[in-house]
């Protein structure tokens, strides 16, 4: 039922955004500590992780925003509300992980050519206590749904810096080990690539929804010749058009010719079941014509 569906909905998302809120509070709590400790061990790996949590405390902070906002009603200046301010955030966060992952590369290549005395005892306790942080907010999101652009956002931050932090254990045991310094700038750019490969999927995905893609795994023409196999009134259909609005509410809009004999709001509510039930999208805006379609259209019937 659809009334179930939007209460199971927004059940979700409330828990999705408690768990953001929480993740928000523990980064945001120890990203103080972290910088503190980088300054005092003069680690890059430590600074580059304190400046990425300070990102990471803006982000989660932005989706828990975006999760508040996006249950706000319609109204007459946003006639489908705020559905898509989380992907918009989602989108947001990738681009904000891209421009960190330039800001530590950067830092790195300085260090490559002027390596910098590192204290890797200090550095070592901040990061395992880090490490220790970051895995407490990863358990947050194991019952989130990840499939959710924000929530996958947000995840991806907290993946990001669990992984500085095991950069900077490393770099600092290997310090301690060797007295190898370049481990500390070395680890920071493995970690860069990584992050950088993470942003780039949520962005295309991101940028897909707000440029109005199809929704993913939908294939628009088998619309049309599944109409026209199931509905015996349906002669022609044309002018389909789907679009995501977000990742839980998908659009659709089209022109079916019918017969003459044809009942209107019938064959209307018998497109919308089909499309609900075959291709699970629940708002379609459908166009019945008796003669032939004016606008020109491309048929997807054949």
């Amino acid at each position: 039922m659809p009334g179930d569906h939007n209460v199971r909905a927004h059940g979700g998302h409330e828990n999705d955004a408690r768990r953001i809120f929480w993740a928000f509070l523990l980064i945001g709590g120890f990203m103080i500590v972290e910088i503190v400790g980088g300054v005092i061990s003069g680690s890059l790996a430590l600074l580059a992780d304190a400046a990425h949590m300070l990102v990471d405390t803006v982000s989660l902070l932005f989706a828990w925003i975006a999760f508040r906002l996006s249950r706000r009603p319609e109204d007459k200046m946003r006639t489908y509300g705020y559905h898509r301010f989380p992907v918009l955030a989602a989108f947001t966060n990738g681009v904000s992980l891209v421009f960190i992952v330039g800001w530590i590369f950067s830092e790195a290549v300085g260090r490559f050519i002027n390596p910098t005395e590192v204290l890797a005892g200090p550095m070592l306790v901040v990061a395992v206590l880090g490490l220790l942080v970051n895995i407490g907010a990863f358990t947050l999101f194991l019952g989130a749904n990840r499939d959710n652009l924000n929530v996958r956002g947000a995840l991806l931050h907290v993946v990001s810096d669990m992984l500085g932090s095991i950069a900077a254990v490393s770099a600092a045991l290997i310090i301690m080990t060797t007295g190898w310094m370049l481990a500390d700038p070395i680890l920071s750019v493995l970690v860069c690539l990584l992050v950088l490969r993470s942003a780039w999927f949520l962005l295309r995905e991101s940028a897909h929804v707000l440029l109005e893609g199809v929704p993913k795994q939908l294939n628009v023409q088998e619309i049309g010749p599944d109409l026209i196999e199931n509905i015996p009134t349906i002669e022609d259909v044309h002018h389909v058009h789907a679009w995501s609005l977000s990742q839980e509410h998908s659009l659709l809009t089209l022109h079916a010719r019918v017969a003459e004999d044809a009942n209107p709001d019938s064959t209307i509510a018998a497109i919308r079941t089909r499309i609900d039930e075959r291709f699970s999208i629940d708002h379609v805006t459908v166009q019945i014509e008796l003669e032939d379609c004016t606008d020109n259209p491309v048929t997807v019937s054949d």
